[in-house]
């Protein structure tokens, strides 16, 4: 049993299911959980545990080669339940208009490609230098204008992800569903939608409302826990769950009244979680995703 397998000094309460357990039916490894694995291996983690389906991340899938990892993809019979990720929109300027239109046509693409359901949206912070919030999120608003009938054209829904207000200054100017629904409910709900990630939305005081709110529009669901104390970089303060403070149950049990019935990723940035064996990880997320996560 590796450390990961104790929350708070107890073992888990569940054995680590099957694979073909009918419990994995929607849930989803997020990519970037298992960092260290290129877009095969964590095809093959996912074949292995019997995961049903994977979030893809850019990066490793330009390592792999798009058409080869379409292969790959395709082979497995996984789905796939996102693309990550899109967005850095706030830059001024034209000439950094176009090129954040550019990455962003390009990604939709390779989403398509890959049968992605969405394009997850983490739409930029501040510019440096910048104070001006309201004009970074005009931005942001005019550059989904331009990129959501793309996306639509090629089968994609862009998901804008609300951050934690932590990271507002330096990835997402968006930080409430509130405000995310906003901006998204001024286009076709096949256009655009949201990304409910249960360490970005967790603290909300008007978290249900803003589900129920969002209805049809949630087209991406991730989580991990909140830990505390947070590390120094708090971009990698994503805990495994029931490692922290979040109520994952009530969260989904609001995302199911809502109608939310498509994949639950597991998305943890952690660098104790990976430096540890990836396959030690995917047992340990199974476990505590059963234990934790899933509503019966």
């Amino acid at each position: 049993m590796t450390s990961l397998d104790v929350p708070s000094g107890e073992p888990a309460s569940v054995a680590t299911p099957a694979p073909g357990d009918p419990r994995l039916a929607r849930l989803s490894l997020n990519q970037r959980t298992t960092a260290r694995w290129s877009v095969r291996e964590a095809v093959e983690g996912c074949l292995r545990s019997g995961i049903p389906a994977i979030g893809l991340w850019r990066e490793p899938v330009a390592d792999t080669g798009l058409a080869k990892a379409c292969r790959i993809i395709g082979a497995s019979g996984l789905r796939v339940s996102s693309l990550c990720r899109g967005g850095f929109l706030t830059e001024p300027g034209a000439a950094a208009g176009s090129r954040a239109i550019s990455s962003n046509q390009r990604a939709i693409e390779e989403a398509a490609a890959l049968g992605a359901r969405c394009l997850v949206m983490v739409v930029g912070g501040l510019p440096a230098g910048s104070r001006d919030l309201p004009d970074a999120r005009r931005r942001v608003a005019d550059r989904i204008t331009e990129l959501a009938a793309y996306a639509a054209e090629r089968g994609v829904q862009l998901a804008l992800e609300p951050m934690n207000p932590i990271f507002c200054a330096d990835r997402g100017v968006l930080s409430t569903l509130s405000q995310t629904l906003d901006l998204a409910e001024r286009f076709p709900v096949e256009q655009v939608g949201v990304t409910v990630d249960t360490f970005h939305v967790w603290w909300d005081p008007d978290v249900a409302a803003m589900i129920d709110r969002a209805g049809a529009r949630i087209v991406a669901c991730q989580v991990c826990d909140w830990i505390t104390p947070l590390p120094a970089d708090t971009l990698l303060s994503r805990g495994m769950m029931g490692d922290g403070h979040i109520d994952f149950r009530s969260l989904m049990t609001m995302l199911g009244r809502a109608g939310y019935a498509g994949d639950i990723e597991v998305e943890i940035l952690n660098a104790d979680v990976w430096a540890a064996d990836p396959d030690a990880v995917v047992g340990t997320l199974i476990r505590r995703y059963v234990e934790h996560v899933l509503v019966a």
